[in-house]
């Protein structure tokens, strides 16, 4: 009997196993191609497709664990271009001290240094308050705080500039909610340094492929 019942429970093991293996098979194809979607969505809140005719997601490069970007992982630059031309890079960047922990951000930095657009990925700022620097969230919706980076670069805008307002800087903030705006006003200066300042080498390094 003993033996019987361990046969069953291991034929049991083996079904349901197969058939796990086999879901995951069948739905693997249309998890992926949900996740490309939802990645090309959130860069086309940064850079839209008109600009570029390559394939970005496989012009990419790994990047390693970059302080310059307050990320302790890795992560990946995108590389849009144009005619074979360099037109932007698209990397993520992280403010380590908002009101409620961590803010990821990405960030397109067009070619000649200006900011393409900064979208606001994860966070966990209090509702309601802090949580305008996501487009969705913010009252204003003629221009969302978060757009107020476009078109900006190291060379038209000081380094005394990139602050918020409160802070002698030219960034908009509302008020009672001061934290989050200049935790990401530091962290985005920060991103645009980093390309600005290595943005030759990661369009003439080799190809990484896919990420």
């Amino acid at each position: 009997m003993a033996l019987r019942t361990a046969v069953i429970l291991f034929l049991f093991v083996v079904l349901f196993t197969g058939l796990l293996s086999g879901a995951y098979l069948w739905t693997k194809p249309a998890l992926e191609a949900s996740a490309i979607e939802e990645k090309m969505r959130l860069i086309d809140e940064v850079l839209p497709r008109t600009e570029y005719d390559n394939r970005l997601l496989e012009d990419a490069l790994a990047l390693p664990p970059t302080p310059a970007l307050g990320i302790d992982e890795a992560s990946t630059v995108y590389r849009a271009r144009r005619g074979g031309q360099p037109v932007a890079l698209v990397y993520e960047a992280v403010a380590p001290d908002g009101y409620s922990g961590k803010i990821r951000l990405l960030v397109a930095l067009r070619a000649d240094g200006t900011v393409a657009g900064v979208r606001v990925t994860q966070h966990r700022e209090t509702p309601g308050l802090g949580d305008y620097i996501e487009p969705k969230k913010d009252k204003n919706k003629t221009r969302p705080w978060i757009t107020q980076f476009n078109g900006l670069s190291l060379a038209s805008t000081e380094a005394r500039a990139w602050k918020v307002k409160k802070d002698g800087g030219r960034f908009d903030s509302v008020a009672g909610a001061t934290v989050t705006p200049r935790a990401v006003v530091r962290a985005v200066a920060k991103a645009v340094r980093f390309g600005t300042e290595n943005r030759e080498r990661l369009f003439a390094q080799a190809d990484g492929g896919k990420p």
